[in-house]
């Protein structure tokens, strides 16, 4: 038996056995897809709120205001890509002005600091392509970008290098109640006994939720579609810029991303289907209307990729974290749509003290190992690049040209703990087909180094999920 099993490698599920990998507790991690970060942590804004918009006295809120304050020292201390660019809140009338008020009255009452709501003069200055229309702004300086997926991985990959066992392709069936805590039985055949389950599943977590618990929950997908245009673009805003947020969200933003491209979106749409990502042509038409409305001059010819998040969109108006209260040890981390993102660290945290608490007598281990440091090598200097390059020739052949990525740094993907082992796995880690191209023409060479560093034939290696293959077979000996 171990002491936790974790439902899901999105970033609840990896802010939590971050966390908890700091005690001495034996935990897994279950992922149903074929690798971690594979759904709703994949395709977001990857926007660090600054926690003015949650209704006060919610978790929401809580976890917002603690989460932000936490981002800049958690990048820093797992590696990965976080900017604290500030935002602001566009009106554009005297009545969207009220409602500013109402933000900034909220922000106080959430604890956040730096909010200022600032006229058309400054709005200019500090962003001179914001359209002239504007009558003024909520600025809020803590907000930020990072990087969704590198948080999430690198998160567990320094889960695992504390001893968190994490397993992809275990999608959960089944959960019996024991005497003292539950049987997970997977769709495969395997079972495994735990004292706690985290349910951390995302868009599936009620269906988790209601294999154990008479307390039922519903969630539906809230899509969400987006334009991400190339870094020629990136510089045409320096804050996250957002409009006066509606009933289904925050409407549409344009932002700078922490890799220095331009990310426009998403809509608003519920729908039925979990597993649907495709984007439509309605949707993007709607993205681009009302974009051109905060920044006029969005070249959208230099798009590079349209895609379709799906948001976790519960039946309480709230997020869904702790103990279930008809399941004891079975605790819920579920329904957090935005802001998710921004709240997971301070999220993973509380469910972690949480678990320790319930269970009692746990101790804290000696030590907390730090993630290997990964080598960017375009972000060195000459002199470091020629001795990188002396220690291992491989850092000096460019593989991603968009990115400049080098077959070391991919290599060095591959064989990290919760390591990739698809090409979108490798393009989350360190970015070859990130850029312009899209992979056109590094995916080829992805797939090589993939089959030669996993000892596997070409064919045998899928884009990203299982079945989803690239070549067929041979057309000619």
């Amino acid at each position: 038996m171990v002491d936790v099993i974790i439902i899901g490698a999105g970033v609840m599920g990896a802010a939590t056995a971050y966390e908890l990998a700091k005690y001495n507790l034996k935990i897994k991690v279950l992922e149903k897809e074929h690798d971690v970060s594979n759904g709703t942590s994949k395709a977001n804004s990857g926007i660090v709120h600054a926690g003015y918009d949650a209704k006060e006295g919610t978790l929401m809120a809580k976890y917002n205001a603690l989460g932000n304050s936490m981002y800049e020292e958690l990048c820093k201390e797992i590696d990965a890509p976080f900017k604290r660019t500030g935002s602001l809140v566009l009106a554009f009338s005297e009545e969207e002005r009220e409602h500013l008020k109402q933000l900034y009255e909220r922000g106080l009452k959430n604890g956040i600091p730096e909010l200022r709501i600032i006229e058309k003069e400054e709005i200019l200055k500090m962003e001179p392509n914001v359209s002239g229309e504007v009558v003024a702004a909520l600025y809020a300086p803590t907000a930020g970008v990072t990087g969704p997926w590198e948080v999430t991985i690198k998160l567990l990959e320094n889960a695992a290098i504390n001893g968190v066992e994490v397993l992809t392709d275990a999608k959960v069936e089944k959960i019996e109640k024991l005497e003292k805590g539950y049987k997970v039985i997977l769709t495969d055949g395997r079972e495994f006994e735990t004292k706690v389950v985290v349910n951390a599943a995302g868009l599936f977590a009620d269906e988790i939720n209601n294999l154990v618990s008479s307390k039922k929950i519903k969630i539906t997908p809230r899509a969400g579609e987006y334009y991400l245009l190339d870094k020629v673009q990136g510089n045409l805003v320096n804050n996250v810029i957002f409009q006066c947020p509606t009933k289904v969200g925050k409407g549409v933003l344009v932002a700078p991303t922490a890799h220095g491209n331009l990310i426009v979106g998403p809509t608003a749409s519920l729908t039925d289907d979990k597993e649907y990502v495709g984007n439509t042509l309605v949707g993007l038409d709607a993205v681009r209307a009302a974009a051109v409305k905060s920044v006029k001059d969005i070249n959208f010819r230099d798009n590079i990729k349209n895609f379709n998040g799906l948001r976790a969109e519960s039946d309480c108006p709230d997020f869904i974290i702790g103990e279930v209260e008809d399941a004891p040890y079975f605790f819920n981390i579920a329904g957090t749509k935005s802001p998710g993102l921004t709240s997971a660290p301070a999220i993973g945290l509380d469910v972690a003290r949480m678990i320790v608490e319930k269970l009692g007598d746990v101790s804290k281990k000696e030590e907390h190992k730090k993630n290997r440091p990964q080598i960017h090598f375009m972000e060195l200097s000459s002199e470091e690049k020629a001795e990188v390059i002396k220690k291992d020739p491989r850092y000096g052949r460019i593989i991603c040209r968009c990115e400049s990525i080098t077959e070391g740094e991919i290599v060095d993907v591959i064989h990290r703990m919760v390591g990739a082992k698809t090409v979108d796995g490798v393009k989350k880690r360190c970015r070859p087909g990130m850029g312009r191209c899209q992979g056109g023409f590094c995916g080829p060479r992805v797939q090589e180094i993939l089959a030669r560093e996993l000892n596997k034939n070409l064919d045998e290696i899928v884009q990203d999920k299982v079945g989803a293959y690239i070549l067929t077979g041979e057309t000619k000996k």
